[in-house]
């Protein structure tokens, strides 16, 4: 079968706790994660064949990570031996990744370095029909901007599916650029597009209405995400699929809910609604890979959507980057949520 290749850096985010009991206790929490490596996790986890490029220094910590992603079962096979380092982040477990505390260490990375015009594609895209990346990477760099160009011109030209994940962080976007002067270009090969609308406002340029918070209403929401994704489709004709995410903050907890236009109609997940969770971070990856196992697995749009929503919460209460939950929990937690 066909692979899904996920493109992107691995990272090691390293979890100090909030009152510094870590000084006294002489240890950090850490978990091997990177957006692209947590769709890919998740993917393998669910049987859908997962393929990783990333570069990793050649180093005894590098060997083991390769190990410990074998045993994931991805496909490890093209990712680069170059450059010195890991990349790191550094994050209180429970916090969101668009937190202010969030601690980038990933200047001079080995995926940070590397070169437009390195790269051999078409032993990348080999025995690959889907490839996926989130716009974390073209923030990293000029460089890098540029090679996830040459990576969707490629893909493109194979006849390869491509989604894109519209991940804003502000922190990464240092080199002179901003997301609007690099996104539009590389969503122009897009078939898949997921975010919210606010990133679209933010990457593509697609207005939202300065008072929808005033208004508040899901419905206002929902009229919105239809306004977004008609919008998007026009503007960038290859793309036929735009899911958003909403996410609030409800209590200590969140209230979710998601949206697909497909086929010129919106569909509309459950609402998920918990006074409490457990780690924010990889949820929105968990969304994305749902979303690609769907479409993979040429499911109807409501199913896929209401997995790829079920798998997303359900992350919320998984301590770690990635998932672990199977296909059997994730739609246990559709059914408990009924």
């Amino acid at each position: 079968m066909m692979k899904v290749l996920n493109f992107g850096e691995l990272l090691l985010r390293i979890c100090p706790d909030g009152e510094g009991e870590w000084l006294a206790e002489n240890k950090l929490p850490f978990y091997v994660g990177g957006a692209e490596l947590n769709v890919a996790t998740a993917l393998a986890l669910w049987e859908v064949p997962s393929a990783y490029f990333s570069a990793l220094p050649d180093n005894f910590m590098s060997a083991q990570i390769l190990d410990y992603i074998n045993k994931c079962k991805i496909d490890s096979s093209r990712i680069k031996r170059s450059g010195d380092r890991l990349g790191l982040y550094y994050l209180p477990k429970g916090k969101d990744l668009k937190n202010a505390g969030v601690i980038y260490d990933r200047a001079n990375s080995s995926f940070a370095t590397l070169k437009p015009n390195s790269l051999n594609w078409d032993e990348i895209f080999k025995e690959v029909s889907w490839f996926h990346f989130s716009t974390i990477c073209p923030a990293l760099n000029q460089d890098a901007a540029d090679l996830c160009l040459e990576a969707v011109k490629a893909a493109s030209a194979r006849g390869i599916t491509i989604s894109i994940d519209l991940n804003y962080r502000a922190k990464l976007w240092k080199y002179g650029k901003q997301p609007i002067d690099v996104v539009p270009e590389l969503v122009k090969y897009a078939d898949l597009i997921m975010g919210n609308v606010w990133a679209a406002e933010q990457m593509l340029d697609i207005p939202v209405p300065s008072d929808i918070h005033e208004v508040g209403t899901k419905e206002n929401y929902l009229k919105q995400a239809e306004a977004t994704s008609k919008a998007i489709i026009h503007k960038f004709s290859k793309c036929k699929n735009v899911a958003n995410t909403f996410r609030f903050d409800y209590k200590e907890g969140i209230r979710y809910y998601t949206t697909l236009f497909t086929n010129n109609q919106l569909f509309v997940s459950k609402e998920y609604l918990s006074e409490k969770i457990l780690d924010r971070v990889g949820s929105g990856d968990c969304y994305m890979a749902g979303l690609i196992y769907g479409f993979y697995n040429q499911h109807q749009p409501q199913q896929i959507l209401e997995f790829a929503t079920g798998a997303a919460y359900n992350k919320l209460y998984i301590p770690s980057d990635c998932t672990t939950a199977t296909v059997q929990d994730v739609n246990q937690t559709i059914a408990q949520n009924d």
